[in-house]
Formats: C-alpha cells, sequence, structure tokens
C-alpha cells in the first residue's frame, strides 16, 4: 500500500510542478497536443487527478458496489467513447472549469491538495472510495490511486507536449504500475496476440496497441 501511496504522492508533486511551468501560463490559451482540449483545460483535468482524491478521503465510505480495477474500465463510459460523446465532452468541460481561476491560482491550489494528502494519506485506511462522475461503483483506494497515477503519468506528457517543455520523470515504481495497467487495457482493446506481438516482433506488429 505504501509503494501505491507513495508513488501517487509523486506523481502529483510532479504534476504540480510542472503546472508551475512559466510556458503553461504563456500557452494557456492556445490549444493543446490533446484533440479538443485547450492547454487550460488540459492542465484542468490534470489538476483534477489530485483533486479528486482528496473530494474521495473526505466523502463518507459508499454504499456503491465496490469493483476491481479491470471492472471499473469496463464500464467507465469514456473508455470507448467518441470525442465528441457527452461524456468526454463534460470532461472537457470540466478541465475548463477547474482551470478558470487562472494558471497562477490552479498551481497554488494543486500544490495545497499535495501537501494536505501527503498526510491524509499517511493514515488513511484501505476502504472503497468513489468519484461520482464514474457512475454507480466504488474502487479501493489503492485501485482508485492506481487509476489517478496512470491519468497523471498520462496527461503530464500532454501538457508537456502540448507547452514544449520536458515531460517529467515519474519513479521506476510508478512507471511500472501505469505501464501494467496501460498494458492489461491493451490486452482488453486488443487481444493478447495483437499486444505480444507489439512488444516482441517489429515485423508483426500491429499498426496500435494504444491503451484507449
Amino acid at each position: 500500500m505504501a509503494g501505491a501511496r507513495d508513488d501517487f504522492l509523486a506523481a502529483a508533486r510532479s504534476a504540480a510542478g510542472l503546472l508551475r511551468e512559466p510556458a503553461v501560463a504563456v500557452a494557456w490559451r492556445e490549444p493543446s497536443a490533446l484533440p479538443g482540449f485547450g492547454v487550460a483545460g488540459l492542465a484542468g483535468h490534470l489538476a483534477y487527478q489530485v483533486l479528486t482524491v482528496a473530494s474521495a478521503l473526505a466523502d463518507p465510505v459508499p454504499e456503491e458496489p465496490t469493483l476491481s480495477l479491470l471492472e471499473h474500465y469496463d464500464r467507465a463510459k469514456w473508455v470507448d467513447a467518441d470525442l465528441d460523446d457527452e461524456v468526454n465532452v463534460r470532461i472537457r468541460q470540466g478541465g475548463e472549469h477547474v482551470a478558470a481561476p487562472g494558471a497562477a491560482a490552479l498551481a497554488d491550489r494543486v500544490d495545497a491538495t499535495v501537501s494536505e494528502l501527503t498526510d491524509a494519506l499517511a493514515t488513511a485506511p484501505e476502504r472503497p472510495v468513489r468519484i461520482p462522475l464514474w457512475g454507480p461503483w466504488s474502487l479501493m483506494l489503492e485501485d482508485l490511486l492506481v487509476t489517478r497515477l496512470m491519468e497523471l503519468a498520462v496527461h503530464s506528457d500532454d501538457l508537456a507536449v502540448s507547452v514544449g517543455v520536458t515531460t517529467p520523470e515519474l519513479p521506476p515504481g510508478a512507471v511500472e504500475t501505469v505501464v501494467d495497467l496501460l498494458s492489461r487495457l491493451a490486452v482488453r482493446r486488443h487481444g493478447p496476440t495483437a499486444v505480444l506481438r507489439a512488444l516482441s516482433r517489429a515485423e508483426r506488429a500491429p499498426s496500435t496497441i494504444a491503451a484507449f
């Protein structure tokens, strides 16, 4: 458990540092590298991955069924949704809403939340938690942190590419956790043979094994 918590906090601190990059504020109103997102909205979406953990810990233990990590992705509507489907539009709007106070205020809020979570995660019990936007289910805290860790890693790269800075490096344990999750989701989407070939046989590799 300490590994998941430590890796999440490392990724959260890394994202907080990225949000403070001057290039982010300069490009705030520009399009991002992620289709449909402006830089501001993408920064807000990145920040949300930290902010939502604090909200989940502050809520009572949910009564909804607790799913496994992969069951969560089987049910998540955004996974296979088109860019302009309602769920993805709502996600983009949510990012813009979080980012509305501006780059500096957003970075301050994330810094404060990371500090809060550093203490909270040191003592929080392993229990079900949920994010209301998912749907009527919950995850165990460790699994929630894995989902947010993946989002932080992927969207930190999106934001860094968008503003022309180097993608932050994460600790090896965090990278391994994210790659493991994305690999399992890639198998879910493309089948084991496609993933095996992509990782081992360039001459037979499919054009993509993207998890999403």
